[in-house]
């Protein structure tokens, strides 16, 4: 595996991403029984943006640095303030830090929540290791995050989000995507399951959400942003669109993303207008 998501860490992707698990996040807070998370591809957890690899992208300067320089209207800011929150913790003197979707996790969970953490990578498993240590609620892993997918499911809460975040390195992985996900919901079919996928043609997204469908799954949303070809103008061309399914989303979540992804994708374009789009899979219409 070549993959080190410290090159992208904070970019556009990053904070479509992460701006949706925080709502996720706050929503399964809201009943008292606890409930775990299972991180499969959990990286390092937390990335400095001043660091070689970000420093050689630079893509957190069109992704999260562009969302922290922005004035946002009221219901923008206050559907982003749990993600913002959790950031601002971890910059208290100025953006340097971008905190991954481990330390995302445990910044909106409670006490009697739990994390499992898992990465394969050796260094990038050191660096989580180390970044999670003193936080007894996680518990980080060295293993394939394919095979994490249904070993850890259903955890013990019987509550919880599975956050799927591959590195798509091999042609196959939106159609892998598609089928270990399916088994996992054949074993826990009441648990909520965050998918992230690049979109480099329509090929894979269509595999994924066409296995997906042929699963049975009942309830699937998709939400999906694209930014303009060539942002900023001169620089090379890099990912520029990227989307997320949520299996049994919290039932608030459609309505917020419907209010919250028009904002975001305002505010993530410079220039011409990002584009966005919100539907169902199977489900609610």
């Amino acid at each position: 595996m070549n993959y080190r998501h410290a090159f992208h860490a904070g970019n556009f992707a990053d904070v479509f991403k992460h701006a949706i698990l925080a709502r996720i996040l706050v929503h399964l807070g809201e009943k008292p029984q606890a409930f775990r998370v299972v991180d499969t591809h959990a990286g390092a957890g937390r990335y400095d943006l001043e660091g070689e690899e970000a420093s050689r992208t630079g893509e957190w300067l069109r992704g999260i640095a562009r969302l922290v320089g922005a004035t946002l209207d009221p219901v923008l800011a206050e559907l982003l303030a749990p993600y913002l929150e959790i950031l601002t913790r971890a910059n208290p003197e100025g953006l340097r830090v971008y905190p991954g979707s481990p330390l995302l996790a445990l910044g909106l969970m409670r006490p009697q929540d739990r994390l499992i953490a898992c990465e394969l990578e050796p260094s990038a498993a050191a660096a989580l290791t180390g970044n999670l240590a003193r936080d007894r609620r996680a518990r980080t892993v060295a293993i394939d995050g394919w095979v994490a997918l249904n070993a850890y499911v259903p955890p013990r809460e019987r509550r919880g989000l599975i956050v799927v975040d591959p590195p798509f390195e091999q042609r196959d992985d939106f159609l892998r995507l598609a089928d270990r996900v399916a088994q996992a919901w054949r074993k826990w079919p009441t648990g909520v399951y965050a998918l992230w996928y690049p979109i480099k043609d329509r090929s894979g997204p269509d595999v994924l959400a066409d296995g997906l469908v042929r699963a049975g799954i009942p309830k699937v949303l998709r939400g999906e942003i694209r930014l303009p070809a060539g942002d900023p103008p001169g620089e090379p061309a890099g990912l520029s669109e990227c989307g997320l399914v949520v299996i049994n989303p919290p039932w608030r979540l459609a309505g917020e993303l419907e209010r919250m992804l028009p904002g975001l994708a305002a505010v993530l374009a410079a220039g011409p207008p990002a584009h966005w789009r919100l539907d169902w899979l199977a489900g609610e219409k």
